[in-house]
């Protein structure tokens, strides 16, 4: 993803970041939060995020990377990334797997 020249000071881009998150919490359905990301996003983010959360699940079942290449072709090195930061992120993939599949989640 491209990088800015001249990045914004830490503190105005957590800010920032904090009023996005906020934005999306102000929605209150999933077609809301559907338009609102069609509008702030490319085709290829809007891709590239799709295809992270569609791993989930499969993660969250065990399924091994490769039969999820297979199934999905989302890059290996993806899965990887989606399964480490399920593991050690921040919580926010493990949260909303929670609410959305709650059986797996609650296994994991």
């Amino acid at each position: 993803m491209k990088q800015r020249p001249d990045p914004l000071p830490k503190q105005d881009a957590d800010a920032s970041f904090r009023a996005l998150a906020k934005a999306l919490a102000a929605l209150q359905r999933s077609d809301e939060v559907a338009a609102f990301l069609r509008d702030l996003c490319t085709p290829a983010e809007l891709e590239a995020m799709t295809d992270r959360w569609r791993v989930v699940p499969l993660l969250l079942q065990g399924v091994p990377y490769r039969e999820i290449h297979e199934r999905t072709r989302v890059s290996v090195t993806t899965i990887g990334r989606v399964a480490r930061t399920l593991e050690h992120g921040a919580g926010g993939y493990a949260a909303a797997a929670r609410r959305q599949f709650p059986r797996l989640a609650s296994s994991h």
